[in-house]
């Protein structure tokens, strides 16, 4: 059962997955806090975010600490990186027990190492190549 209005999310990576997401996420009403190396990131936030930032390395605990990882229902990872965003996602269910952890693949091999941990995926490269396929050949069914 979803708490709906009340859910603490936090987003590690303000690039432009996770700068949409977060102000997507923020006009449904939830609590948001989007983590940053770099402050310039945040401009890319819709001018009605009405969440947090903090600026610092996510994969460092006391970052987490400051967003609340403790209080989180849900941690997204949307670096540009697969190393950091395993790292965070597993730092984030196995230590804190965030109850819903996704991060965003790069490489769709390392798969199986998030599903080992229970994080839900999303691969940009996966999701573009079915999306090519079904618009060179339609969405058939494979075989």
């Amino acid at each position: 059962m979803k708490k709906n209005n009340d859910e603490y999310i936090i987003i590690v990576g303000c690039g432009r997955l996770g700068s949409h997401l977060a102000s997507l996420l923020s006009k449904t009403r939830r609590s948001v806090v989007v983590i940053d190396k770099e402050q310039h990131a945040f401009h890319r936030l819709s001018d009605d975010f009405s969440g947090f930032t903090i600026e610092a390395d996510a994969i460092e605990i006391d970052t987490l600490l400051e967003a609340k990882i403790n209080k989180a229902d849900v941690l997204v990872a949307t670096t540009n990186d697969d190393n950091t965003n395993i790292m965070v996602a597993q730092i984030a269910k196995t230590i804190y027990g965030v109850p819903k952890v996704v991060a965003r693949l790069f490489e769709p091999s390392r798969k199986i190492v998030y599903e080992e941990l229970d994080v839900e995926t999303i691969s940009p490269t996966v999701l573009s190549s079915i999306a090519f396929k079904n618009i060179i050949v339609g969405s058939e069914m494979e075989d």
